[in-house]
């Protein structure tokens, strides 16, 4: 197969990052997972305050991230921002902290994925197989879109998002006109959110976004890089916050307010199955249906993610070269996509064999695989967030580029700030947020695998500074866009 080391260009309109960046959030994932289970760990009715407060948090992120993507283009976001922000070794500290964490949350969710699609099998066909078969059948459909063009991915994507939002806005519907206690308000009163334990929420609601920053990473592969990220980021941010927060809300409507926090810590993540299944069975089998598209959904956005990783730091030399090769057929990166499948196989071998005969019995992949890798790269990537906040501040205060004073340093040290106390509150309760009875040492090895990549990445770093002087210094501004550059632009169809 013949390969270049470029990805394919002006491809992707502003739709469709849209529609990466909310598929990686995986809308009926949040639904049926992420909502249940901040009401019954938090043990507080303001959830829905909390995808809002967050949303908020997030939006004004992007207000720094989003006008540094018209300026510096490069399919590892992170690594680019934090290199021409901090300099080339933070940078690549930040690219190997930012590929464990993609990884990590890709792979953790072939565990809920392959015990989704197990227990879906058997119940309606009555096949029962390994979770690890099942999840091995994602991982071909994902490894095979990897490696084509990403506009067959985003229209996947597309179709699988639009069918989310859909089935989604019928529950919430049919919550709403169910109302048992009627149309209350109380979930979304403030003193249900500014209360204690509202760390605890906010540390599991941070889950819901992640990926919205993954606009950045498509910014080689869009047909406007100076705004198409940008407007992306906005618009994807802005419908997650208030959809999650309208949909946690209706949940909270259809169930009760009073009921609500019981039934979650009763059901979990069959709360809203089994609420559905008493109303309509069959839409009940349907949202299952579409629930195990929506990881599948989320895994092809994270594989895309972590593929451009490996993409951007083979380019350059930071890691094998080999891993910057791109299909001249598809324009996708080839050797990248390979790599972040062959981790994603090894892995659910390793947790395959680990599982066999496990007191967990058919839980097992849920509690550890997923529960432990995507709690663990939740919390590297809002800490990668605050970095990046970091380097936008640092970036500009270089060169204004003709940006105000709240782009360049007030919204950025907001959302450093703000990043970082998040950080602190997934740490400070990574031990509930794993299911952990008591101490346990994953609390301390899991954020401790994301915290070490990071520091391999600056022993490495200094290791090509002295050692690959020519590696090291190419990096100096080769991802940012010259100013007086005119991008002969295709019309933008929205």
């Amino acid at each position: 197969m013949a390969e270049t080391t470029t990805l394919a260009r002006r491809h992707l309109s502003t739709t469709s990052v849209v529609f990466m960046i909310i598929a990686a959030s995986a809308p009926l994932t949040v639904l049926a997972g992420g909502v249940p289970t901040s009401f019954a760990v938090s043990g507080l009715l303001g959830v829905p305050l909390g995808y809002l407060a967050l949303g908020i948090v997030i939006m004004v992120f992007a207000v720094g991230y989003g006008a540094m993507s018209g300026h510096v283009q490069n399919a590892g976001a992170f690594y680019a921002y934090v290199t021409e922000g901090l300099g080339n070794r933070q940078g690549i500290a930040a690219a190997i902290l930012a590929l464990v964490s993609y990884n990590m949350m890709q792979v953790g969710l072939y565990g809920l994925f392959g015990f989704s699609l197990a227990t879906l099998l058997s119940s309606t066909l009555g096949v029962a197989v390994p979770w690890w078969v099942a999840g091995g059948i994602g991982w071909l459909v994902v490894a095979a879109l990897g490696v084509n063009s990403v506009d067959l991915s985003a229209k996947v994507l597309g179709f699988l998002v639009a069918l989310e939002f859909l089935v989604v806005t019928v529950v919430s519907v049919m919550a709403l006109v169910s109302a048992p206690e009627g149309l209350s308000l109380e979930t979304v009163n403030p003193s249900h959110f500014l209360t204690g334990g509202v760390g605890v929420l906010l540390a599991f609601g941070i889950a819901a976004f992640m990926g919205f920053e993954s606009g950045a990473i498509y910014s080689e592969e869009t047909r406007n890089p100076r705004h198409t990220v940008a407007r992306a980021t906005y618009i994807a941010v802005g419908v997650i916050a208030v959809f999650y927060a309208l949909s946690a809300w209706a949940l909270s409507v259809g169930v009760g307010p009073s009921a609500i926090v019981g039934a979650s810590q009763e059901l979990g993540p069959d709360l809203v199955f089994a609420w559905l299944g008493e109303r309509s069975p069959a839409l009940a089998t349907v949202a299952n249906v579409l629930f195990i598209t929506s990881l599948l959904a989320a895994l092809v956005a994270f594989h895309n993610g972590a593929a451009r990783y490996f993409f951007a730091l083979g380019r350059t030399g930071v890691l094998p070269r080999v891993l910057g090769r791109v299909s001249a057929h598809s324009g996708a990166p080839f050797a990248g996509s390979l790599a972040q499948s062959v981790v994603g196989l090894v892995v659910i071998m390793v947790f395959a064999v680990a599982g066999a005969g496990s007191e967990l019995g058919e839980m097992f992949p849920v509690l550890t695989l997923f529960t432990w890798l995507t709690n663990a790269a939740a919390f590297g990537l809002v800490f990668l967030l605050a970095v990046t906040s970091v380097a936008v501040v640092a970036w500009f205060a270089r060169d204004h580029h003709g940006h105000g004073l709240w782009t360049r340093l007030v919204a950025p040290v907001i959302s450093a700030v703000a990043l970082i106390a998040v950080a602190a509150l997934i740490l400070s309760n990574f031990d509930l947020m794993i299911g952990a009875e008591g101490f346990s040492p994953l609390v301390v090895v899991m954020p401790g695998i994301i915290i070490g990549s990071g520091v391999v990445g600056l022993l490495w770093g200094e290791v090509l500074r002295r050692t690959r002087p020519e590696i090291y210094a190419g990096m100096d501004h080769v991802d940012r866009i010259p100013e007086a550059q005119e991008i002969p632009l295709a019309p933008e169809r929205r």
